[in-house]
């Protein structure tokens, strides 16, 4: 089987298969939402990236964006304005992961649902909220904490520089993000590919709907409970 990062045609060709995938299943909507890769050096590095106001539903390989390492753009349809966002999150993502290729964006509902009242849990160890507690097993090992990001403008230079102080932040305290929340508008999620980011954003979104029909009372994971979940799976929560 051919991986998907053997060409850039194959890059291209796996960014529309997730994103059709995403829209097929109700995750993504409309026009909302974006995709980018990382490019490795053999595929002339840069990104790849979803074009402005496109349907991740009705992508096609050759019109997605391609941009240089320093984001300047070179072929296809224009780019998403959220590219300085992603830029930030491989940035400082890939300090304590290099592996990080794959950034998504939705507006996905019952995530966007939980940020728009008064959720946010407060957590002692860092400046920002947090979207949810640990409330499920595979919540805790694949998704991890999710930091709720005050509103911002999207596209917004700013957003993209809180967004990598966030991550660098909980970087330095062991947790290696996987995911933010930007207020009123989705969550960002990123991993070493599309199909994988795309896992870390579906678990995200189904833990947010289980969260919304317990109407917020389901009681999170004991610490112990949390604690056995890092031991035996090798992840920091706590």
């Amino acid at each position: 089987m051919s991986h998907w990062l053997d060409s850039l045609d194959a890059i291209r060709e796996e960014v529309c298969r997730v994103g059709k995938s995403m829209f097929d299943r109700g995750l993504v909507h409309a026009t909302a939402g974006n995709i980018s890769v990382r490019l490795p050096v053999e595929q002339g590095g840069g990104y790849l990236i979803t074009p402005t106001d496109a349907c991740l539903g009705f992508l096609r390989p050759e019109r997605l964006s391609l941009l240089d390492a320093q984001g300047e753009y070179l072929a296809g349809d224009v780019p998403s304005k959220t590219i300085v966002l992603h830029r930030k999150i491989y940035a400082s993502a890939s300090v304590v992961d290099a592996q990080v290729r794959c950034v998504i964006h939705t507006h996905s509902s019952y995530s966007v649902s939980l940020s728009m009242g008064d959720v946010g849990l407060s957590c002692g160890k860092f400046q920002w909220q947090e979207l949810l507690p640990a409330l499920t097993p595979y919540f805790v090992m694949k998704v991890g904490r999710v930091p709720l990001i005050p509103y911002g403008l999207p596209g917004s230079p700013e957003v993209a520089g809180t967004v990598g102080q966030c991550i660098e932040a909980y970087a330095k305290a062991g947790i290696g993000l996987r995911a933010v929340m930007l207020e009123r508008l989705g969550p960002n999620v990123w991993h070493h590919s599309p199909a994988q980011a795309m896992a870390v954003l579906e678990e995200l979104e189904e833990t947010a709907k289980l969260y919304c029909w317990s109407h917020g009372r389901t009681a999170p994971l004991p610490p112990e409970q949390v604690q056995t979940l890092e031991d035996r799976f090798n992840i920091r929560w706590q």
